[in-house]
């Protein structure tokens, strides 16, 4: 029986390596290839590349099996590297779209992010008090029952989430769509997410953790789509049809970004919601006597977050 484990867990591995790492970086290396041999004269000269290609067939096959086997590892070995580099880029892109930690940074970059979350502040309320005017009206003809058309008031809820779901407090859509979860929490619930998140996932179940992995991964794929883009990049300078190469890669990880960011907020906030009874009745809390959604959450997390050091 551990046999077959090991088995089936080392083919499952060798899976994920392969379409994560080599599959991607054995096409980003004969993207270079081809943009090496080629250059920018003869950038769409599909034949010359054919007749480079027999070449170097009939070279390695002159120096027989150990040639060939020499080019399958270097390729190999080339494509697992860019894999891991992109990967390690997908980490940092994935850092910059939800901006978490963008009051950390250095004096002058935190000025400009600054700016640019108070713009979007801005532009969010203005958005937001379209709505809430419509809404309203919308109201006020449902109690004089009147027909009112729903049409403005929705788009008008589009125009201001299309900027964030809530008051922006980062400068990326993503970030805030994370940030917005955390603060309807925190407003409906009383929950402080950050605190009750890792208690909370260990109140799944296996079913529920598959699919919250499985979003989560969602997301970390979609950031590593944009360092693919920034790998193909470089390309560019000897080889142009790398450079919409990488511009359609970046377009497709931003979109994918937004709604993995968005899936997994979703996720996060059902998550909460859901399983705030089970934790409380965990912990013992008497939720007859904090009946109230807001007061439970309160008392959940005021269990969770452990007591503060204490005074120097």
């Amino acid at each position: 029986m551990l046999t077959a484990f090991a088995s089936e867990l080392g083919k499952k591995l060798a899976e994920r390596w392969m379409s994560l790492l080599v599959l991607p970086g054995a096409l980003y290396l004969a993207v270079a290839t081809a943009g090496h041999v080629l250059g920018h004269g003869h950038a769409l000269d599909l034949s010359r590349l054919v007749s480079w290609l027999d070449s170097l067939a009939r070279t390695k096959a002159e120096e027989g099996i150990g040639g060939a086997t020499v080019l399958v590892l270097g390729v190999l070995v080339g494509a697992a590297v860019a894999g891991m580099a992109a990967q390690w880029l997908g980490t940092v892109l994935e850092r910059l779209a939800l901006a978490s930690e963008w009051r950390r940074l250095p004096a002058w970059p935190r000025r400009w992010v600054a700016r640019r979350v108070d713009h979007r502040r801005v532009e969010w309320r203005s958005a937001a008090r379209e709505w809430h005017r419509l809404r309203q009206a919308a109201a006020a003809a449902a109690a004089a029952r009147q027909v009112h058309d729903p049409a403005p008031r929705l788009a008008a809820l589009r125009s201001m989430r299309d900027i964030a779901e809530e008051c922006p407090d980062r400068p990326t859509w993503s970030g805030d769509r994370l940030n917005a979860t955390a603060v309807r929490l925190e407003r409906d619930l009383g929950l402080d997410v950050a605190v009750c998140w890792p208690y909370l996932w260990l109140l799944v179940s296996d079913g529920e953790r598959a699919q919250l992995t499985t979003v989560r991964d969602d997301l970390a794929r979609a950031t590593a789509l944009g360092g693919w883009a920034l790998l193909y990049l470089p390309v560019f300078v000897w080889w142009w049809p790398a450079l919409p190469l990488a511009a359609g890669i970046a377009v497709t990880a931003r979109r994918r970004t937004r709604a993995a960011s968005d899936a997994w907020a979703r996720a996060l906030e059902a998550t909460c919601r859901l399983h705030l009874r089970e934790a409380a009745d965990r912990l013992g809390i008497d939720t007859a006597a904090t009946a109230p959604p807001y007061a439970l959450g309160q008392e959940v997390t005021r269990r969770l977050e452990g007591s503060p050091p204490p005074a120097p």
